[in-house]
């Protein structure tokens, strides 16, 4: 099919208020958060209905296109980046809250809904939507969903995956399906499970039952300083240990307190090496003393200053500071590349010690700024992307960096998703027969490989080989089978 007849369809489909066809407004599309990595749609479309985005996906399955699903556009992996061309769906219009069901502790919503404002909805009912990534004022439900965000409370609360009760999802075939009915406890196979974290590959959600979660009566948020990261990690590593359970604990290191200091007026010394963000919620009674008992471990670890925050504006001051950090980075690089990785919270004192040394290595600032409480670290690679041998350098830190977490007990990806930038690291985690699995599950919904294609799977062994050696092993076991039997 022409561009110019494909254009017209999707028109007939979405309105053409809904089709984004023009060279430079198609440049807005080129990219996620991660712009190491580009690619320029040949058309964005922007449906109000899963009636319209099923239309859209059926075009496409007719005239073999593929389609590539966005929110927001701000992850990190270039899951939302169009790298095979094709039709961009973006969720950007669908952004309604259809339903708050508090007797059931749900709450029905569209794709496109800003998670801070479903939170900010929720609120008066007494209830949130407990994810909340560092990008929560501005990154959708239905990117949360895809790559099955993380986020400072996760550490209590859990990721995404706790969270989704349900998805009405869109198949490659255009074909309209209910993953759930929103309880927690559904019969059969988990295809809730399954979707969130697919990273749009299997199909596009249109609709989701969320679980709400309490608001908490009470909460206490302290700032303890160190010398140094050891001191913190170690820290983070003994409470959890000792049976406590922060709402989060979160870890900026030198570089990171330098860009937020200033920016957010937090008056902290020069001589701080780390800073260990605390927060405990709950009911009023024991709260304190549950803080006074992590703030004695912090102590104990030689923590040089305890800070805490007791105005709801201080809180706020502090939990910017933390959330908007990488934002100030740019007071440090004109660039800057942001690794995510996951390791035991016992190795995080070594792994900081293996990230300073990857940083003389290869002559780059590394600056880290991590959800401690679960080891999902987020080394922030300072360089400028103009120069070409500080690009190639950074690659190749942020390497290093995924080599040193699997060599801890560790994985390549706590939150922000594999897409292409980390589809090479794949094979340092899952050998063939993992990886023709997933491949093989990938299949069953998408036999055509159209949705967003080229992410995920490492280059060079595509999905529809890698399936093809999964059947193949599976044909293989039946005969073996039927011989010896």
């Amino acid at each position: 099919m022409q561009r110019t007849e494909l254009i017209d369809e999707l028109r007939r489909i979405v309105g053409p208020r809904g089709v984004v066809h023009n060279r430079d407004a198609l440049m807005t599309y080129d990219a996620d958060g991660c712009v190491m990595d580009t690619g320029e749609p040949h058309v964005v479309v922007l449906p109000t209905s899963a009636e319209q985005v099923s239309g859209v996906v059926r075009l496409a399955a007719r005239s073999r296109v593929p389609i590539v699903p966005r929110g927001a556009g701000t992850g990190l992996s270039g899951g939302a980046t169009a790298m095979s061309g094709g039709i961009v769906i973006s969720t950007a219009r669908m952004d309604k809250v259809l339903q708050i069901d508090t007797k059931n502790g749900r709450v029905l919503c569209e794709p496109g809904v800003i998670n801070w404002e479903l939170s900010q909805t929720l609120k008066p009912y007494g209830y949130q939507f407990a994810p909340d990534p560092s990008s929560q004022k501005a990154c959708t439900v239905g990117g949360n969903i895809a790559n099955n965000s993380g986020g400072p409370h996760c550490l209590k609360y859990g990721i995404t995956a706790s969270h989704v009760l349900g998805v009405q999802l869109v198949l490659p075939s255009g074909e309209v399906i209910w993953t759930g009915e929103g309880s927690p406890h559904a019969p059969g196979y988990d295809l809730t499970g399954v979707i969130t974290g697919s990273e749009g590959t299997i199909g596009l959600v249109t609709a989701a039952w969320l679980k709400l979660t309490r608001l908490p009566e009470a909460l206490r948020v302290v700032l303890a300083l160190f010398p140094d990261i050891a001191g913190a990690s170690n820290s983070v590593s003994q409470v959890i240990a000792g049976g406590f359970l922060p709402a989060a604990l979160e870890i900026m290191d030198r570089l990171a307190i330098r860009a937020v200091n200033d920016m957010y007026q937090l008056g902290l010394p020069e001589s701080a090496g780390a800073a260990l963000l605390i927060e405990c919620d709950g009911v009023e009674d024991g709260l304190d003393e549950l803080l006074e008992d992590v703030i004695t471990i912090c102590r104990r670890n030689g923590a040089i200053e305890v800070r805490p925050a007791r105005t709801l504006a201080e809180q706020n001051q502090v939990w910017a500071a933390r959330k908007n950090a990488f934002g100030a980075m740019g007071r440090l690089a004109p660039t800057y590349y942001l690794a995510d990785t996951v390791v035991p919270r016992t190795r995080l004192p070594y792994t900081m010690e293996m990230v300073g040394k990857i940083s003389l290595e290869y002559n780059l600032p590394i600056a880290n700024v991590f959800h401690a409480g679960d080891g999902n670290l987020h080394p922030i690679i300072l360089f400028d992307r103009r120069d070409r041998s500080q690009n190639q350098r950074a690659l190749e830190a942020a390497t290093s960096v995924m080599h040193v977490s699997i060599e801890q007990g560790g994985v390549i990806s706590g939150e922000h998703g594999i897409g292409v930038e980390k589809q090479q690291y794949m094979t340092l985690l899952f050998n063939t027969d993992d990886l023709a699995a997933m491949a093989g599950l990938h299949q069953s919904f998408d036999p055509l490989d159209l949705f967003n294609p080229g992410k995920i799977f490492p280059r060079g062994r595509g999905c529809g080989e890698l399936a093809a050696l999964r059947r193949s092993a599976v044909s293989w076991a039946e005969l073996k089978g039927s011989v010896t039997g």
